[in-house]
């Protein structure tokens, strides 16, 4: 009887729950959907055990999935440490990266974690900020990787992902009904700010301003308690807000695009190893929404043909 355990299905196991999705972790190892599916069954059949509870259309760990997945990340950290050990360069040190506020949360906690694991001995220190303070924390060479939230993608950046930018509410709520409109902003510096107002002018809709706050946090107390709307990416919205839509009254707002940014001179190689991190993650998330959006531009191309 085999007692080896083949570490790729370990990390098809990890990729699954980490990502919540099975296509998802496909982007994220660079696999099929059937590959990933699978591994899943290859490890379930090996260790004589169901991982996922499959009642329901959600996909969740069953006990027995609980049960491993701790066991799980350590041979995998153990694996990588290892085979950095013996394949990779020695890389030791301090990568500084900014990111905005409201793209920290949703999309940088598993970049942290899964570079952690495969560079233990690399400290990443994290800076939030607006767009416009994180380039020039850049050019000043502050940073070595920057994230950032533009209209468009400037040469020597790198597109992650074009996002709608949408109003965002209470659910529920009548913030969005009064007169004038009640409206929070994070930094009279943000990109977004400039956008909605140029949005709400647009089409006549008078407006006042609630909040005006470097800290997302402080805009997103003026939403919750139904006192004003705001602006937000759509992927960081959370889920106890509601996205307001057209027929909410409410006058459409132009996409922006989160951009990459690597320092130009000095920058090392494990610089470029965080950044295929990064690369990974967006891919793995928004895999599904960059491909809808290719298939809806390339069926515009064809209707005007």
């Amino acid at each position: 009887m085999t007692r080896n355990i083949d570490v790729g299905l370990l990390r098809a196991f990890v990729a699954v729950v980490e990502t919540g999705s099975v296509t998802r972790a496909a982007h994220l190892l660079s696999l099929t959907q059937a590959a990933v599916s699978q591994q899943l069954k290859r490890l379930e059949e090996l260790l004589g055990v169901e991982l996922f509870d499959r009642t329901n259309r959600a996909l969740r760990t069953s006990a027995d999935g609980e049960r491993l997945l701790p066991h799980a990340h350590a041979m995998l950290t153990v694996n990588d440490a290892l085979w950095g050990l013996m394949s990779r360069p020695h890389y030791e040190g301090v990568i500084r990266v900014g990111v905005p506020h409201d793209v920290v949360e949703p999309n940088i906690p598993p970049v942290l974690k899964r570079f952690d694991r495969a560079w233990p001995r690399v400290q990443v220190t994290l800076t939030s900020g607006i767009t416009v303070d994180l380039l020039a924390a850049l050019d000043q060479g502050e940073l070595d990787v920057a994230l950032t939230t533009q209209k468009d993608t400037p040469k020597g950046a790198e597109l992650l992902l074009r996002d709608p930018l949408v109003w965002v509410g209470a659910p529920g709520g009548q913030a969005h009904l009064r007169h004038p409109l009640p409206v929070s902003f994070g930094s009279p510096n943000c990109a977004f700010r400039a956008s909605a107002i140029a949005s709400l002018v647009s089409v006549r809709r008078d407006w006042r301003p609630v909040c005006e706050a470097s800290v997302l946090d402080a805009v997103k107390a003026t939403l919750y308690a139904d006192t004003a709307i705001a602006p937000m990416l759509l992927s960081a919205v959370p889920s106890n807000l509601t996205v307001l839509e057209a027929d909410d009254g409410l006058p459409p707002l132009p996409p922006f695009c989160i951009n990459m940014h690597l320092r130009r001179t000095g920058r090392s190689p494990v610089t470029d190893e965080f950044a295929t991190f990064v690369r990974q993650e967006f891919a793995s998330r928004y895999g599904e929404r960059r491909q809808a959006a290719s298939a809806a531009s390339e069926q515009k191309q064809l209707e005007r043909t």
